[in-house]
């Protein structure tokens, strides 16, 4: 019975010791793992504790996920006006270009100084497609050539009472706009009644001033100046090196003025020759307009009206021949296609010639409307001019083209055979 006893109580001391060894290697297992865990959140920086060696202050870092993109610090460097260079727009064909510009320049300047601010600046100018400073240069030059200068012509006149004579000295003539090897002469008509007398002077190579020194002498009646009813003609003559004659300028003035002018020195603007004053016969309508980045004259021509009817009974079929001419050579030749029986034609048609804007004060347009009266035969019904030497609507559609660069400007010219 003892030993019953005995072995049951060694049993549960055995179990009840097995019992608390086990709670105690479960607790210093417990006790090592925070231990640890406590040691390693030392050794981070992020969440040490203050102490003596660490500050008090502590920073707040925030872990993002996404990639952080570097933000520099810009600032604008300090930029300084730039000077006026031979290339720059505004300095090109400006006269005014001198001290005041400076003082504004100044200006602007000292107030960039006041402003002090290194992100204020000024961004430089820029020209558009339109206004490049080739497209400025080009129509400040058809400007000037719109506006062109007629040759002047420098004579004095004299009255020899005894011998009858009236004697007209050629001087000079100036502004004279020609090739590189025309001869040219000036000629003078005295025209009294119904009785036409001439004189020329010698020939000289034309430059842009002609010095001529001679004398005109033309034989008057008895009866004198004052109760003449007569005319004077002077003209100058151009010759190039194909040996064709061109008319300059022409001015004429009455037998009953000459008295206010004796032994005075004069200074005339030639004007150019005058058509024919002859019927018209027809019109036609153009449309013009010149590009000058392109250096190309556009040429429309539309429709006619008022044709000759007495041409146009066998056979309709109009065309209009396009000339294009520099002094008396031709560069280009053109034409429309053929309206068939309408005495009003319509072309519509738009013709580009390359010409350089050097070249435009010199060229002129010669149309011509031409009738195919059979195969083979061409009538001209009718011829119109354009161009800076020309008259009447001619000079006045070229001039408005010079003027109105990109535009399309159309008129009515009048036909003459």
């Amino acid at each position: 019975m003892l030993v019953s006893v005995t072995a049951l109580l060694g049993a549960t001391l055995g179990t009840v010791s097995g019992v608390l060894t086990l709670c105690g290697l479960s607790l210093l297992c417990k006790i090592f793992k925070k231990g640890k865990l406590e040691r390693g959140e030392d050794t981070d920086p992020e969440k040490a504790k203050p102490s003596i060696l660490h500050s008090l202050t502590q920073f707040s870092v925030q872990k993002l996920t996404e990639p952080i993109q570097p933000q520099a610090s810009l600032k604008f460097p300090k930029i300084y006006r730039p000077k006026s260079s031979v290339t720059s727009q505004k300095v090109i064909n400006y006269k005014d270009h001198g001290p005041a510009n400076d003082t504004s320049a100044a200006k602007l300047d000292t107030c960039n100084q006041a402003t002090g601010c290194e992100d204020v600046f000024s961004l430089p100018w820029q020209a558009t497609a339109d206004e490049t400073p080739c497209t400025s240069e080009q129509s400040n030059a058809m400007m000037k050539r719109s506006s062109i200068l007629y040759p002047k012509l420098h004579f004095s006149i004299s009255m020899h009472k005894e011998s009858g004579e009236l004697h007209i000295c050629i001087i000079e003539a100036e502004n004279i706009s020609v090739d590189a090897g025309c001869e040219g002469f000036i000629s003078g008509c005295l025209s009294v009644s119904d009785e036409q007398k001439h004189a020329q002077t010698a020939v000289h190579k034309l430059a842009a001033r002609v010095e001529w020194g001679e004398e005109l002498v033309f034989a008057l009646p008895v009866e004198g100046t004052d109760c003449l009813d007569g005319e004077v003609v002077l003209s100058l003559h151009c010759c190039d090196r194909f040996f064709q004659n061109s008319t300059l300028g022409i001015m004429h003035f009455k037998l009953a003025d000459v008295s206010m002018m004796l032994d005075a020195d004069c200074c005339v603007d030639l004007q150019p020759p005058k058509q024919e004053v002859t019927s018209s016969s027809g019109e036609l309508l153009l449309s013009l307009s010149y590009l000058p980045a392109a250096n190309r004259l556009g040429v429309v021509v539309m429709k006619a009206r008022g044709l000759q009817s007495n041409k146009l009974k066998d056979n309709i079929d109009l065309s209009v021949k396009l000339t294009l001419k520099h002094q008396n050579a031709k560069l280009k030749k053109k034409q429309t296609r053929r309206v068939k029986h309408k005495m009003n034609p319509v072309w519509n048609e738009m013709m580009m010639l390359e010409l350089p804007s050097e070249l435009l004060a010199k060229s002129s347009i010669e149309l011509e409307v031409l009738n195919l009266a059979s195969p083979g035969t061409l009538l001209p019904l009718g011829r119109s001019m354009l161009g800076l030497h020309t008259s009447g609507t001619g000079l006045q559609h070229w001039k408005q083209m010079l003027d109105n660069p990109r535009k399309q400007i159309a008129m009515w010219h009048p036909l003459y055979i």
